[in-house]
C-alpha cells in the first residue's frame, strides 16, 4: 500500500511539474510577444468572402493580437475582413492603427473608431507607412489588393529593403494554389528556394505568430543567376 502511495505521489509531482512548465512557457511567450513583436501589419480583404470561415478567422486574428498586446496595423477599412478584424481587436481592448488613402476614406469605407486612423494621399504612401510602423507582416485571404501588398512586401524582403518577417495565413487552404505556383517559380529558376523558404506559412494563428517571433533575417543572393 505504501509503495502504491509513493508511486501516486510521484505521478502527482510529475503532473504538477509538467503543468507548471507549461504555464511558465506560456508566460514566457506572452512576455516575448509583448516586448519583441509590438505591431503586426495584416493584409486582408475588404470583402468577407463566401465562406464564413474567413470572417471567423479574421475575428480570431483580431482577438489574438489584442490578447497578446500586439498593435494591429492595417488598411484602415471598416468593411469586409478588415473591419471584422479591427472590431475584434477593439472589442478585446487592443490597439489599432489604420492607414487609408484619402480617396477611399471619402468613399466612407474608413474606420473612424480605431485607436489611430492615418489618412494618406496615395496607395504607395499607405504601403510605406505600413512598413514603417510594423514589425512583421501577415497576409490573410483577400483579393488582388491583398496579393499586391503581400508580393510587394515580399519583394522588399528579398531585396533587403526590410528585414522583418513576412507570413501567409493559409485559412481554409485559400492560398494552396499560390504556394504551388511559388514552388513552380523555384523549379523553373525564377525564385531561389532560400527566398521562398523565408516566407512563413501556416494555417494556425498562434503557430504563425510564434514563428514570426523567432524570425532571424538572413540575407541571401537575390538572383538565381545573372546571365
Amino acid at each position: 500500500m505504501q509503495q502504491f502511495k509513493n508511486a501516486k505521489n510521484e505521478n502527482t509531482k510529475k503532473n504538477n511539474s509538467a503543468y507548471l512548465l507549461n504555464v511558465k512557457n506560456q508566460l514566457l511567450l506572452l512576455i516575448q510577444l509583448s516586448t519583441e513583436m509590438k505591431s503586426i501589419c495584416v493584409f486582408c480583404g475588404s470583402s468577407s468572402g463566401n465562406n464564413p470561415t474567413y470572417k471567423s478567422s479574421a475575428h480570431e486574428m483580431g482577438k489574438y493580437l489584442a490578447t497578446n498586446k500586439i498593435r494591429l496595423v492595417y488598411g484602415g477599412g471598416s468593411i469586409g475582413l478588415m473591419g471584422t478584424m479591427a472590431d475584434a481587436v477593439l472589442e478585446h481592448d487592443g490597439e489599432v492603427t489604420g492607414i487609408i488613402p484619402r480617396f477611399l476614406y471619402e468613399m466612407e469605407v474608413g474606420h473612424d473608431d480605431v485607436s489611430e486612423l492615418i489618412i494618406v494621399e496615395s496607395m504607395h504612401e499607405r504601403k510605406h507607412k505600413m512598413a514603417e510602423l510594423s514589425q512583421g507582416f501577415i497576409a490573410m485571404p483577400g483579393g488582388i489588393g491583398t496579393l499586391e501588398e503581400l508580393f510587394e512586401i515580399f519583394t522588399w524582403s528579398q531585396l533587403s529593403l526590410i528585414k522583418k518577417p513576412v507570413a501567409l495565413l493559409n485559412v481554409n487552404n485559400y492560398y494552396d494554389e499560390i504556394i504551388q505556383f511559388l514552388n513552380k517559380m523555384v523549379r523553373e529558376g525564377f525564385l531561389l528556394e532560400s527566398n521562398f523558404s523565408s516566407m512563413i506559412i501556416s494555417k494556425h494563428i498562434p503557430e504563425l505568430v510564434t514563428t514570426m517571433l523567432g524570425y532571424n533575417y538572413v540575407e541571401t543572393q537575390k538572383w538565381a543567376d545573372k546571365t
